[in-house]
């Protein structure tokens, strides 16, 4: 019986392994092109998030990682230009 443990497995998964898992996230299936059951995602994912905490990955390096943009204006949207003002109009429509 292996004694490899989650722990065990994330402190030894090298840069190739980490980046293979979180294309396997994104693409839900594996290098051979098998699909990812549920089960396989949630786990891979929880173990790309691990490496990445455990790692110091940068944030915006990181899986899920969504830049946040003000375009330069506060909570007032004052300095945004008609043109970014109406994309958040055209965003908020029905």
């Amino acid at each position: 019986m292996s004694d490899m443990t989650f722990e065990k497995m994330i402190n030894q998964m090298t840069p190739a392994i980490y980046e293979s898992l979180k294309q396997a996230v994104s693409l839900r299936k594996w290098p051979d092109g098998r699909r990812l059951t549920e089960e396989q995602t949630e786990l891979c994912l929880e173990a790309v998030i691990r490496y990445e905490v455990e790692n110091s990955v940068p944030e915006e390096n990181r899986v899920g990682y969504l830049e946040r943009r003000t375009c330069g204006a506060g909570a007032t949207g004052a300095g945004v230009s008609p043109e970014m003002a109406g994309l958040a109009r055209d965003a908020t429509r029905d």
